[in-house]
């Protein structure tokens, strides 16, 4: 039987360079080496080796629908109530200045925690959890 060893997750986007940045933001990523020379594609990595190196590649095609897949970007993990949506409020606070935007905040209630829905600069959805 073989084992994955390692996962990518490729992002389609019009602009490859502006996307993967933003998201090198988000994660405390840096660029992969020659990412974005082209402004065809650009990929960035975890600098401790421990998260998925992310891939964005231009495509013609906009976006259309909502994500099928997306990430989830963990700043409450093991915080409850007020003081999780107090962490997830100021995370959302570091993030609009960088072009993210907000879906949705979503309360907790008596069968989930606290979580934010929200858009990449190009309207990618991804949850601060």
């Amino acid at each position: 039987m073989v084992s994955v060893r390692t996962v990518q997750v490729t992002f389609d986007c019009a602009e490859p360079v502006r996307v993967g940045r933003f998201w090198c933001e988000v994660l405390g990523y840096d660029p992969a080496p020659s990412a974005g020379e082209d402004e065809s594609w650009f990929a960035c990595v975890d600098p401790r080796g421990v998260g998925p190196r992310l891939y964005f590649q231009r495509v013609p095609e906009g976006k259309v629908v909502k994500n099928r897949v997306h990430l989830d970007v963990r700043v409450g993990t093991g915080l409850v109530g007020e003081e999780r949506l107090a962490a997830l409020q100021a995370e959302r606070a570091r993030l609009e200045p960088l072009g993210a935007s907000l879906v949705q905040v979503l309360v907790a209630d008596e069968e989930n925690e606290s979580c934010i829905v929200m858009q990449d600069v190009e309207g990618n959805e991804f949850c601060l959890d």
